[in-house]
């Protein structure tokens, strides 16, 4: 057998293998359109997130040894160390693409994993509000602002389904005839736009190469699944200069906190952080915040600029300002 016949056969053996470990029931969830998120904690138990719907814990019970040893093909797969020198293994599952993050003891008492899937299916914006995480008032407001082509930045804590959210606006921008660009580290966000271009950060290629990279394609929107350093300058200087109506993500408790987030990032790069590009270039905060397994935009802030002395000019957004719907959407 040759080289690249062998390097092949191995990855379908890996791949078997960790179909078995994965057992049935991971089985039927990473098939499951509806599924986001599956969790293994070092008690056993096992906890699926669904859209719609949220976490559930599952009948079944995961012994440690069936932990550990997912944990350990995943890391012979991407030929990472496993040990307790080495007990954190990121990855992405082989074929399938789905993030998966493992932890072994001592990190942990046991081992434990969640494995987050790329959207097959977005939620509606129509499919917040029936679920009551938003309101038709909220529904109103992000509808108009994509079809004003704002620049939306989406805010909350990890797991608040800022990345749910971005999705659901990315499907009411599919209805429109742009190039979206989308950029990030691992595959979460997707457009049915006709005009598509994602790119992923590779090793020594991060999001702010990307971005730079993005402005010589051409894009009439870009969107970033999460801000998280010094590519947040290159993105509010596009943003603000001919490409609006973009989105991104980024990890805050408020509102009004992501702007200073963004402040926090643009100071690895600017020798000045930029305030008055800030609030020029971003038109609208959007806050996720989560209860248990229930999610809601909380608060929708409007930024109409940045003033020396008073700081941020800050309102929340009234959706009586607003007439303009997506075409073809059912609220």
């Amino acid at each position: 057998m040759t080289g690249a016949g062998s390097t092949h056969a191995t990855a379908i053996r890996r791949a078997a293998m960790l179909k078995t470990a994965f057992g049935p029931v991971i089985g039927a969830a990473l098939e499951d359109e509806s599924v986001s998120e599956i969790m293994a904690n070092p008690d056993g138990a096992l906890f699926i997130e669904r859209l719609g719907v949220g976490r559930e814990r599952q009948d079944a019970i995961m012994p440690a040894c069936d932990v550990e040893r997912i944990i350990r093909l995943i890391a012979s797969h991407i030929g990472a160390p496993c040990d307790r020198e080495h007990p954190i293994v990121s990855a992405e599952l082989p074929r399938t693409g789905e993030r998966f993050e493992g932890v072994m003891p001592p990190v942990s008492l046991a081992p434990t994993f969640s494995i987050r899937k790329p959207a097959r299916r977005a939620m509606s914006i129509a499919d917040w509000v029936a679920a009551e995480a938003m309101t038709r008032g909220q529904a109103l407001i992000l509808q108009s602002a994509l079809a004003r082509r704002e620049n939306i930045l989406i805010s909350g804590g990890t797991s608040t389904g800022k990345t749910t959210l971005a999705n659901s606006l990315l499907a009411e921008i599919g209805r429109e005839a742009e190039r979206i660009l989308i950029l990030e580290d691992t595959r979460e966000l997707y457009c049915s736009a006709e005009d598509v271009v994602a790119l992923r950060t590779a090793p020594g290629i991060g999001l702010e190469t990307l971005v730079r990279s993005t402005m010589r394609l051409r894009p009439d929107r870009i969107i970033i699944g999460e801000v998280r350093g010094g590519e947040a300058l290159d993105l509010l200087k596009a943003w603000n200069t001919g490409h609006p109506g973009g989105i991104a993500t980024v990890h805050a408790n408020s509102a009004e906190a992501a702007l200073s987030r963004l402040e926090q990032l643009t100071a690895e790069r600017a020798h000045e952080i930029p305030r008055a590009l800030i609030g020029e270039a971003v038109n609208l905060i959007i806050h996720i915040g989560r209860r248990g397994d229930h999610r809601r935009v909380e608060h929708i802030l409007r930024v109409k600029g940045h003033d020396p002395l008073h700081g941020y000019v800050l309102a929340p957004a009234d959706p009586q300002q607003f007439s303009i719907v997506s075409e073809g959407a059912t609220l």
